[in-house]
């Protein structure tokens, strides 16, 4: 879903071009043609690669929102993927979807966004990922382009710089039990629940509901999926932080 037709600002949508892939067929169109393609069917316009000395670091995360390696660039777009991961209202992410043309008064530029997101209620989200201490000019220009072009459309546009880091750490370990089979078996993770109906330490928690090595994979999973509830921002997660089922209320 993007804006209606009768919201789109022509003198806008006329300055800017998609290219993408799609079935293995390279494909170019204004942006007018093209901004409702289901960019979450398209293949990457570029190889993720790395090379010795470099700055970047790419690599392939397995995202369970899209049921697919999803490829990233830097560390710091790893991070990002994994909260795109960890986040509800997202449905789909694409990497590196298309590239997004334009004209400036002296050249013809073109710019690759990091991230296309499917939100579950149907809105998009383009999501460009840089570290604000690693911004350059060339780099602003590019993202305001890409803004521009997106509110054109009825996307949203997000710069995305370095996450709060204690979040991260948690939201990063947390990731490790992010596949379904962390979850099981489906009885323990009821019990969980159940336990967890009153705020408890994680460890007593996962001890009144049987061997801790056995039950910690499956608590992790939970917390993962929002099931069970902690404060990951005040801190990283200790043996004795404060677990609880979503949706509980209690008396401070």
């Amino acid at each position: 879903m993007g804006a209606p037709v009768g919201a789109l600002v022509d003198a806008d949508l006329s300055g800017f071009e998609l290219s993408f892939a799609l079935n293995g067929t390279r494909v170019q169109h204004p942006l007018a043609a093209s901004w409702d393609t289901r960019f979450e069917d398209v293949e990457p316009v570029r190889e993720f690669s790395w090379r010795k000395g470099g700055m970047g670091f790419a690599g392939w995360y397995y995202s369970i929102t899209a049921r697919d390696h999803v490829g990233y660039e830097s560390w710091l777009e790893r991070d990002r993927l994994i909260l795109l991961d960890h986040d509800p209202q997202v449905a789909a992410i694409i990497s590196q979807p298309f590239w997004l043309h334009w004209e400036t008064a002296d050249r013809k530029r073109r710019h690759a966004p990091d991230y296309f997101v499917r939100l579950a209620d149907g809105r998009v989200r383009v999501v460009d990922v840089r570290a604000e201490d690693d911004m350059d000019e060339k780099t602003h220009e590019a993202f305001a382009a890409t803004e521009r072009a997106c509110l054109t459309v009825g996307w949203e546009f997000e710069w995305a710089g370095r996450p709060d880091p204690v979040f991260m750490a948690n939201v990063r370990w947390l990731a490790r039990y992010r596949r379904a089979r962390s979850g099981r078996p489906a009885a323990t993770a009821a019990r969980l629940l159940d336990v967890f109906s009153e705020p408890r330490e994680m460890w007593r928690g996962a001890e009144l509901v049987g061997d801790r090595l056995q039950v910690l994979p499956v608590l992790f999973h939970l917390l993962w999926s929002g099931a069970l509830e902690t404060d990951l921002v005040g801190g990283l997660m200790e043996s004795d932080s404060l677990v609880w089922t979503r949706g509980r209320q209690w008396a401070d």
